[in-house]
């Protein structure tokens, strides 16, 4: 919605005061000028980028007009089921979740974090790393630092769609350039015609121009923005598992532990200490 809300703020702000100098609209509209800008960025955005990339960056535009997870109520139910799995092991030993982490969508532990279960990474994070923590083949120097590199490549990928939109913003203006050259060379080769034609000739190929910093900096530089945040909430909720785990390895009491996970959290997201309390009370 906020997007939505983004864009139209830009295109009236733009348009009103363009309208409100005395312009014109019609002159505005410029089609072929458009085909060339779009088709130029787009044919060179697929040629610079893998068809891994370039499906990432189709998806995560459609990531920007959706609400963020990572709010919350996601990181009340995550601590929540990291809490549960540490009372688990605490109780009855490392060997105790050998099922919970092999069949995750069977097991009744993962069953009280239906939005965590249902995010595939977030469940392979935490399942991965518990593996590893029954199998007592790593100390917690050795996990703390595999944690770190997971979660390093997790944001390097994330990151490439991300430098791919930024890319394709930086040249639309060029392709703009290239819409204007283009209009003007059709100028030249309109002399013969009265100066009104000209003039209306002229306006088109400034509109090139135009179209492509519009298009670059009020429409797609605006999503690598979005992108960039949403990347980041998720880097942190990695993070804070992290923290949680370590902290259970290293032998803090289940609650400690995920408090450890809380702290993490931006405060922007983060639940309160009693609130936290509380909701672990209520899902024991």
């Amino acid at each position: 919605m906020f997007p939505i809300i983004g864009y139209l703020v830009a295109i009236g702000g733009i348009l009103g005061g363009y309208l409100g100098a005395g312009g014109h609209i019609g002159i505005l509209i410029q089609p072929f000028e458009v085909l060339i800008i779009l088709g130029g960025a787009l044919g060179g955005f697929v040629v610079a980028n893998s068809p891994k990339v370039l499906k990432a960056a189709l998806s995560g535009v459609g990531q920007v007009f959706k609400s963020s997870k990572y709010n919350k109520d996601f990181y009340l139910e995550t601590l929540t089921l990291l809490n549960k799995i540490f009372y688990k092991i605490r109780q009855n030993g490392l060997l105790s979740i050998e099922s919970d982490i092999e069949r995750p969508e069977n097991s009744e532990v993962f069953k009280v974090a239906p939005r965590v279960l249902a995010d595939h990474h977030a469940t392979e994070f935490i399942t991965d790393y518990l593996r590893l923590m029954a199998s007592g083949s790593l100390d917690v120097h050795q996990i703390e630092n595999l944690m770190d590199i997971d979660i390093e490549t997790h944001h390097e990928e994330g990151y490439e769609p991300i430098a791919a939109l930024a890319r394709l913003a930086d040249g639309l203006p060029a392709f703009g350039i290239v819409a204007a050259v283009m209009g003007v060379v059709h100028t030249m080769e309109s002399l013969d015609q009265p100066q009104n034609v000209l003039g209306g000739l002229i306006a088109a190929a400034l509109v090139g121009t135009f179209l492509g910093i519009l298009i670059a900096y009020a429409f797609v530089a605006p999503l690598t923005g979005n992108l960039q945040q949403k990347l980041d909430e998720s880097t942190k909720y990695y993070q804070s598992i992290k923290a949680a785990l370590i902290a259970s390895i290293n032998g803090y009491a289940p609650p400690t532990a995920v408090e450890f996970g809380r702290k993490v959290i931006f405060s922007r997201d983060r639940p309160g200490f009693e609130e936290l309390e509380q909701h672990l009370k209520a899902n024991k």
